[in-house]
């Protein structure tokens, strides 16, 4: 793991850079969860195994610094990985984000636009969360109400649900960090994320997995030009359902 401190904040992100060829790609995790647990045994598949990678903890989240005076919004998220990418020197990158940090890596692809080549989103966050998401879930109770019960009910439920997986990842993130993100994407942004990705000149998928079908969102995406992939025998934590599927997912977008 390598470890960047970002200037502005500051604080420490912390990543794993698995080396290889051709233009890298950035992996941004979603909520509750952390590239370093996500995304090794994706990266280890043969489909991408000779692909230059790297997998961020974002702030907050995983082995990553929980900065205090950080306000963990999508767009300061964006910034932070945007201070890392200029730290790694890539003059050209692909960004591949889940969930809500397909949210965050449109911010950065907006802030990036002349480096990013390609933009990869596995079911991310497109418009405001909506009734029934976790994150609106989390912000529509008070922050003091989350920190002092509601985080560690979150992981308490999850684990009695079986999504035991969600609560190991999500029980090392800051709760802090955890609601001030949801705050940010049930907020959502102007112009939309939506209307970003629709708007960005640089090669577009979007990654669905098949336990996730049917939905409307399948048409409206592929009548923008957007291009679609299915992952096989997965719903939406694909990474660790079916990483090989998604692997390969990856590598024919790219």
């Amino acid at each position: 793991m390598k470890e960047f401190l970002v200037p502005t904040v500051p604080g420490i992100l912390r990543y794993n850079d698995f080396p290889g060829e051709g233009v890298p790609i950035l992996f941004i995790h979603g909520l509750g969860c952390a590239g370093s647990f996500d995304y090794p045994q994706v990266l280890a598949q043969s489909e991408l195994k000779h692909a230059h990678c790297v997998a961020v903890d974002i702030f907050g989240s995983g082995y990553s610094d929980q900065p205090e005076n950080f306000g963990y919004s999508v767009e300061e998220h964006a910034s932070s990985l945007q201070q890392l990418v200029s730290h790694l020197h890539w003059d050209t990158y692909t960004v591949f984000g889940h969930s809500l940090g397909g949210a965050i890596a449109l911010s950065l692809a907006n802030l990036d636009r002349k480096k990013v080549s390609s933009i990869i989103l596995s079911e991310a966050n497109l418009d405001a969360s909506p009734e029934g998401s976790t994150s609106k879930f989390i912000a529509d109770q008070s922050q003091e109400s989350f920190l002092a019960k509601g985080f560690l009910q979150l992981i308490e439920e999850s684990r009695s649900t079986g999504n035991t997986m969600w609560a190991a990842t999500l029980s090392h993130w800051s709760p802090k960090a955890t609601y001030l993100i949801a705050k940010s994407a049930a907020e959502g942004v102007t112009p939309s994320w939506r209307e970003i990705l629709y708007t960005l000149p640089c090669k577009k998928t979007f990654i669905f997995g098949e336990r996730t079908l049917p939905t409307p969102e399948y048409q409206e995406l592929s009548s923008q030009g957007i291009e679609i992939q299915v992952v096989r025998d997965a719903g939406h934590s694909m990474a660790w359902e079916n990483p090989q599927g998604l692997a390969q997912a990856i590598a024919k977008a790219l």
